[in-house]
């Protein structure tokens, strides 16, 4: 089988998912599957909605045009604020909008008027992180403004956390977003039908006995990939952590010495202090580098340490067992590794069911598609 690889458990991305929303919907909290580090893969989608998530997102268009095309049938949520050049496409293929700037919903709307359709949009609130996000004080204003606009729905508010400054989702914030909702229905005499708190993130206070109040949806992409939470990078009980598994092959493996020698000068990334002189070692170089996965990012079998890595090479000390060439090794990922090599070309990505009598599925990355071409779904 071609390496570098992706294996892809779909059993265990399916066991995750539907362990997640079924103690999600004892709270009160359905599921929105984020779908951007697997490239919008359909299949990975498919298991998804299997296992009981609600809805699919995905911050790229070309990504849920993608899906869309593949006969995905399920309400779309773009989740990164649309750009107004891709409006025609957001209109065509997103149910869902997330957005924070009154200019872009204003675009939203005369698209969605022009092709006769209705958008749905959540805005999205500050709540500290300092990524996305409407002012609290402004909420009311820019809501009111919303409702207005023909062809649009405002059908909800949303929160993000974690992302830029790693600030954790907890129960004041929370509450404070459950209060924002409120008093946006007060004020407008209006019902909010979602009201989504943020991401994986939002995993430890959702399961930590607080009270949800008004939120009723988390998107989720990483705990359902990784079976960890970001905020500490912990496993979340019953879950798998190796349904994502990436294989690369040795080109090279050779003795050398730990200590470089010649006049240094800076490597192809940067300046980088010389190793310890450790003496020989058992050194080995793997077809697959930065240009593929965030090495830093890889969890590397006992035994084996990474060295470094350049555009296209992965070095490693294999220690005590040298390795022939063409021998593979095998490595778990953190989210930057899984999403840099989901979206590498060069990383083949195989799907397969762990259950016996499971087949595996080579595939590629879906091709971008026109935004002029008609939309073959409909969603009830």
């Amino acid at each position: 089988m071609s390496a570098p690889r992706l294996e892809v458990d779909l059993d265990k991305i399916h066991h995750n998912a539907r362990t997640l929303v079924s103690r999600l919907a004892a709270r009160g909290i359905s599921v929105t599957a984020v779908m951007k580090a697997s490239l919008g893969s359909p299949e990975i989608a498919r298991t998804m909605l299997r296992a009981g998530v609600s809805m699919i997102g995905d911050s790229r268009m070309e990504n849920i045009e993608a899906m869309c095309r593949a006969g995905i049938r399920a309400p779309m949520m773009l989740i990164r604020a649309p750009m107004i050049s891709d409006v025609p496409r957001v209109i065509q293929y997103a149910d869902i909008s997330l957005n924070s700037e009154l200019d872009v919903i204003r675009q939203l709307s005369d698209a969605a008027n022009a092709a006769g359709k209705t958008h749905a949009v959540v805005l999205m609130v500050e709540l500290g992180d300092l990524r996305e996000g409407i002012m609290p004080a402004d909420l009311l204003h820019t809501a009111g403004l919303v409702l207005d606009m023909p062809n649009i729905k405002l059908k909800g508010i949303g929160a993000n956390l974690a992302c830029h400054c790693g600030v954790s989702p907890d129960s004041r914030n929370m509450d404070q977003l459950s209060a924002l909702a409120h008093s946006v229905e007060a004020a407008f005499g209006i019902s909010l039908d979602i009201v989504t708190g943020g991401n994986s993130a939002n995993l430890n206070w959702a399961f930590s006995g607080a009270d949800t109040g008004r939120i009723n949806n988390l998107r989720l992409g990483e705990s359902i990939l990784l079976g960890c939470e970001p905020l500490h990078r912990q496993p979340i009980d019953g879950l798998y952590t190796d349904a994502i598994t990436l294989v690369a092959e040795v080109i090279e493996s050779k003795i050398k010495p730990t200590q470089p020698w010649g006049e240094i000068a800076q490597t192809a990334f940067g300046e980088k202090a010389p190793p310890a002189d450790r003496g020989d070692i058992a050194q080995a170089i793997l077809a697959i580098g930065r240009q593929d996965v965030d090495p830093d990012g890889l969890s590397s079998p006992a035994g084996i340490d990474i060295i470094d890595a350049s555009s296209d090479h992965l070095i490693i000390d294999c220690g005590d067992h040298p390795l022939a060439v063409g021998a593979e090794v095998r490595f778990q990922l953190n989210y930057s590794a899984t999403v840099r090599s989901m979206t590498s070309p060069f990383v083949t990505k195989v799907l397969h069911a762990s259950r016996p009598g499971g087949t595996a599925i080579p595939v590629t990355a879906p091709a971008t598609a026109s935004p002029t071409t008609n939309n073959p779904r409909k969603i009830a």
